[in-house]
């Protein structure tokens, strides 16, 4: 028979989660009511007391807190690790260690981290791999193929693209993973409604052109950007200076929207350019059709959120701006930011 209650199934998800599958390249694909409702599905599924996962910092603080929650409240041990290399976190494992979660590139620093190279870890020592590969979207980057059991998405960002749903989805490596993950799905009730649904499906419809328009701009403000004498640092991985240039290259059809860059003068730098831009808006979301920035060191990775050693070890400075590049014209964008830039006193 079909569908009988929406919580189990219901045709509008069932279609979305095909759709996803089929970008994906695994052998199973999920929605859910957000993109931690989908991470914290993979950390249920998954993990039992006593189990080991090593995690990247810096990332999303929301998967921090998760694990934190996951060591306080069900004794699972974790592991962060800042220079996230295969090498590096090789010396973190531990004979319980059943998970590596990685991002890439990661929030907000875009560090990107060699999918393959972790693939090749994790299947030797018979560890799971999940990815949280929101910040370059499906339509950009493939992780299934690498060995990766759980390709994980926020799809209010770019997957959905237009800043009017809420939903996360995780694709499997085996059909036996999504299994487990469907039943975490159906009795918690994480699921994504019918009608996010539908607004995540009219979203991939147009993802790969959104993306090739994105991409095409965010280089252009970057490169800007590193070349504005008030500007300290910029990481974008589609620019040569970018310490993993050529692993993007390998993993990354196009190199997505987001840019890290630091403002000259701290604080106060950060906050004139957040503050005085007129096209972008100041949120702390990402990945819509309109440009977005924020300031990770009073926003979304500050001392509410991270505590002062963990701001310190990911590398987050007082100067430091994440940017979302939309789709409008790039040297409107370009123009704005001089504006801006313009206002800061050093």
């Amino acid at each position: 028979g079909g569908p009988i209650y929406s919580r189990l199934s219901n045709p509008t998800t069932e279609a979305t989660e095909a759709v996803i599958n089929v970008i994906e390249r695994g052998a199973g694909s999920l929605t859910f009511a957000s993109g931690m409702a989908a991470i914290t599905s993979c950390f249920l599924g998954f993990l039992k007391t006593g189990d080991h996962v090593i995690y990247q910092l810096p990332c999303y603080p929301g998967t921090a807190t998760a694990l934190k929650h996951m060591r306080d409240d069900f004794g699972v041990q974790i592991s962060s690790v800042t220079d996230i290399t295969v090498q590096e976190v090789e010396k973190h494992i531990k004979p319980n260690t059943k998970l590596i979660w990685i991002e890439t590139p990661c929030n907000p620093e875009l560090v990107v981290v060699d999918v393959d190279g972790f693939g090749a870890l994790c299947r030797s020592r018979g560890i799971l791999l999940g990815v949280d590969a929101t910040f370059g979207s499906p339509a950009l980057q493939h992780f299934i193929p690498y060995g990766v059991d759980f390709s994980m998405h926020s799809c209010t960002k770019y997957m959905g693209g237009h800043s009017d749903l809420i939903g996360g989805c995780v694709t499997t490596r085996t059909v036996e993973q999504w299994r487990v993950l469907k039943h975490i799905q159906t009795t918690y009730g994480n699921m994504l409604s019918p009608h996010d649904s539908s607004l995540l499906l009219r979203g991939i419809k147009t993802l790969p052109l959104r993306m090739e328009r994105i991409s095409a701009s965010a280089l252009k403000v970057a490169t800007f950007l590193e070349q504005h004498p008030k500007v300290e640092r910029v990481r974008y991985p589609g620019l040569k200076s970018h310490p993993q240039h050529d692993v993007a290259r390998k993993q990354m059809t196009a190199y997505s929207g987001m840019i890290m860059a630091e403002i000259k003068g701290g604080e106060s730098g950060g906050r004139t350019v957040a503050e005085n831009v007129r096209i972008l808006r100041l949120a702390v979301s990402l990945g819509g059709v309109e440009s977005i920035l924020e300031h990770p060191y009073s926003m979304t990775h500050g001392k509410y959120i991270f505590t002062q050693e963990e701001m310190v070890e990911s590398r987050i400075t007082a100067g430091m701006l994440r940017i979302s590049i939309g789709i409008e014209d790039p040297e409107d964008l370009i123009k704005d930011f001089a504006q801006a830039l313009e206002k800061v006193q050093l």
